[in-house]
């Protein structure tokens, strides 16, 4: 993660559970539309009009650092750096 430019000024968590998921919406003449859907909170993630590099970019670094993240859950799930073992 690169360091912030800007102080944060406010932090929403949303935890994960048994109503968390998400849903890419793909449209043919519009944008498309993440969802991340926590039970009765929903974060939609969209551009602001059409496609430019910035949100290519952007679009990029989601799903490096969602991969990130699976991976580090995989580690505490197993229990070992390497990901193989059982779960803790």
């Amino acid at each position: 993660m690169t360091r912030r430019r800007t102080p944060r000024t406010s932090v929403i968590r949303l935890t994960t559970g048994n109503a968390a998921r998400t849903l890419n919406h793909p449209f043919a003449r519009r944008e498309p539309v993440l969802a991340l859907d926590f039970g009765a909170t929903s974060v939609l993630v969209t551009t602001s009009g059409p496609v430019t590099v910035k949100d290519l970019e952007f679009a990029h670094q989601l799903a490096r650092e969602a991969q990130r993240f699976a991976r580090s859950l995989e580690r505490s799930f197993y229990g070992l750096p390497d990901g193989r073992g059982v779960a803790a």
